[in-house]
């Protein structure tokens, strides 16, 4: 693994970058996919599922087929994906917001209503392997926080996403994935019902499609290739490899860095990191196009490169490092906090913002499938005393018949 100075602009612009992949050819592949399954239906989304899915029976599931198949997971597999939606429900129960009703002054009041999504879709990948941990982080949540129904498309679900689905409280699972799974939750089709919300990972396919129904579907963010950033000055040198090589063996655009101030600390993780690296999978062709260490020349300074990354994951060795950082989708603070247990077992989701969305939002948790409503009441006696503001300052915007809408009922008073 490389190293380079602080100094050296560009070769830290080429490391700590969000990678957003914008793929031309994808994105006008999807557009077709996706304006197809919207105008045909099921017609559509089945030709779609059998030449890109390689689908063969009918798309959805039925959960009798659940039942059966997750039978044949092995018993520690079982109670290995009940405590980890244990701990995610348990989390989820926090994070759903309060209700609310505040008198503002006499006569007036407001109330925030919590009100839950109808219907939620989740999507689960299924690249190399399904992953039931991501069907946990994103059922979950929504069951949590009062979704009636919860739908799952998964193009290649095994005997374990079946397992987590009947954990998690899932209605429906549907057996379509990519571009054609994202249009048929947003728009409908005869099998697959329309959604209110779309939520979950995906590959490049799943993250232009959910870009393009965004205006007519709600999704929860973009979700591109996955950033594990590490902040330290001190450390085992074959935990950090192994964290970095963790995240490293998800996809060949991922992106594993590490910063420090301690230059033998960063010789020995990039000896570690070359050491562990796996015969196979993407971890070298991760490592080598998006894998560095910034050996920087003052704590400060790496503080202030760790909030430009904004990245999804950032790993940090002590407390007082980590009350500074202000962008980040999720912090993993001390040794023993892998960031790797947060993929399935602390309870905090790993459905993380990347490609510097960490500026602006955190990671999905319950209250992204819930509505925040305000019901606003005023009396006679609380229009009267607001009526002289509300008049003056539509009046200043030109909006006379706003002004006539109030003076129509005071001057009933």
């Amino acid at each position: 693994m490389r190293i380079v100075s602080s100094s050296n602009r560009r070769a830290v612009a080429e490391l700590l970058s969000a990678t957003r992949i914008r793929d031309r050819k994808t994105e006008s592949r999807a557009n077709e996919i996706v304006s197809r399954v919207r105008r045909q239906g099921d017609t559509a989304l089945t030709r779609y599922a059998r030449d890109l899915d390689g689908l063969t029976g009918s798309i959805e599931v039925p959960r009798r087929s659940w039942e059966s198949e997750s039978r044949s997971v092995a018993r520690d597999v079982r109670k290995a994906i009940a405590a980890a939606a244990r701990h995610i429900r348990s989390v989820s129960k926090r994070q759903v917001p309060k209700g609310w009703r505040h008198h503002v002054a006499p006569g007036l009041s407001v109330e925030q209503r919590v009100v839950p999504l109808s219907r939620v879709g989740c999507y689960v990948p299924a690249g190399r392997y399904p992953l039931p941990s991501s069907l946990l982080m994103t059922a979950i949540p929504a069951r949590v926080a009062g979704v009636a129904d919860v739908v799952v498309c998964c193009p290649r679900p095994d005997a374990t996403v079946f397992a987590a689905a009947i954990e998690a409280g899932v209605d429906r699972l549907f057996r379509i994935g990519g571009a054609q799974a994202i249009a048929a939750m947003a728009y409908g089709t005869a099998t697959v019902p329309r959604v209110d919300k779309i939520v979950g990972p995906g590959n490049r396919w799943v993250a232009a499609a959910k870009s393009l129904v965004s205006a007519d579907c709600g999704i929860d963010f973009y979700a591109g290739p996955t950033e594990i950033l590490i902040v330290a000055t001190a450390g085992r040198a074959r935990w950090i490899a192994a964290d970095l090589l963790a995240q490293a063996e998800h996809d060949p655009d991922a992106r594993a860095v590490m910063i420090t101030t301690n230059r033998g600390l960063a010789e020995r993780v990039a000896a570690e990191v070359d050491r562990q690296m796996p015969g196979g999978g993407p971890a070298k062709q991760a490592v080598a196009r998006h894998g560095g260490i910034v050996l920087c020349r003052s704590a400060n300074e790496a503080i202030d490169l760790a909030n430009s990354a904004a990245a999804e994951h950032v790993v940090v060795g002590t407390e007082a490092l980590a009350r500074r950082i202000t962008n980040a989708g999720a912090i993993f603070i001390g040794g023993w906090t892998a960031q790797v247990a947060g993929d399935y077992a602390i309870g905090s989701n790993h459905v993380l913002p990347t490609a510097g969305a960490a500026r602006h939002r955190g990671g999905l948790n319950a209250a992204d499938f819930v509505k925040l409503v305000s019901v606003q009441r005023v009396t006679r006696r609380g229009l009267n005393k607001i009526a002289n503001t509300v008049t003056m300052l539509a009046r200043a915007e030109g909006l006379e018949a706003h002004a006539r809408s109030i003076e129509a009922r005071t001057g009933d008073l």
